[in-house]
């Protein structure tokens, strides 16, 4: 995967229904600078309201998918308690963003992730992994424990596995980040990009408003008690049933035919 020559932080490659974002300041690892952030967020911005994109792939140009946050630009953000909370808060509202795009985000992870990288791939919906690759949430090594990594790891691995994570700062293997869950799969490198177009073409060929509406229940659920998610995963099945698509599809199955989507 390689970046554009534009100097654009972020390169937007569509193919077919995919868009490809890829992370593109190979020199500082893509470490997420202000200005990095602030470039995802308007791509997925842009990607939420282009209906001719049914999925979405972060990847990254360069030696590291991410190693986390910019530590030369906060550095020199000094003792400057707002400027420094800015800086959160914008990694915050990325990831939330990642979560509540409509389309699903698959993380194509060729080289090391860590602290707000790992970040990332934890709160993609799906991520591969070339084998090769190491992950870890170092922050506790150098003074500065990852806990808004934390967030997302917590909600993707076991409770003992994301403490060992976040209080040794080790890196885990692919292969162990694919048994804790915090990818689907670990592949060979020289197959990393054929996986993730895999993935991605068979989620492109279901209804785009089903998806759109099941990865915006599965989030909101899975902080609900048992009872309030049935009855508000109810709700949404219901609404579900009521749109072309789920007609078009049941139909097409008694039928015995493919499905033709019309995204509503």
């Amino acid at each position: 995967m390689h970046g554009a020559d534009n100097g654009a932080l972020v390169v937007r490659r569509d193919d077919d229904g995919i868009a490809t974002l890829t992370l593109n300041r190979p020199a500082s690892r893509n470490a997420l600078s202000m200005a990095m952030m602030a470039a995802l967020i308007d791509h997925l911005d842009t990607l939420d309201a282009d209906a001719s994109v049914k999925v979405v792939v972060i990847a990254a140009d360069g030696p590291a998918f991410c190693a986390g946050h910019d530590l030369k630009e906060m550095r020199g953000l000094g003792q400057d308690a707002a400027a420094l909370a800015a800086v959160f808060a914008r990694c915050s509202q990325l990831m939330r963003r990642i979560q509540s795009l409509r389309q699903p985000v698959i993380a194509r992870v060729h080289a090391m992730a860590t602290a707000a990288g790992c970040q990332i791939v934890a709160t993609a919906d799906l991520a591969i992994a070339a084998e090769g690759v190491r992950f870890a949430t170092p922050g506790v090594n150098i003074g500065l424990f990852c806990s808004t990594p934390m967030v997302a790891l917590t909600r993707n691995i076991g409770r003992k596995q994301a403490m060992e994570m976040l209080l040794t700062g080790e890196t885990i293997d692919a292969a162990t980040a694919e048994r804790f869950g915090l990818i689907n799969r670990a592949v060979p490198a020289a197959e990393l990009d054929d996986a993730v177009l895999a993935l991605a073409r068979r989620i492109t060929s279901k209804s785009p408003l089903t998806l759109a509406i099941g990865k915006e229940a599965f989030y909101r659920q899975a902080e609900m008690p048992t009872t309030e998610a049935y009855a508000y995963a109810s709700e949404v099945m219901t609404r579900n049933m009521l749109a072309r698509d789920a007609q078009e599809g049941i139909g097409a199955f008694i039928e015995k035919r493919e499905a033709v989507w019309t995204g509503c």
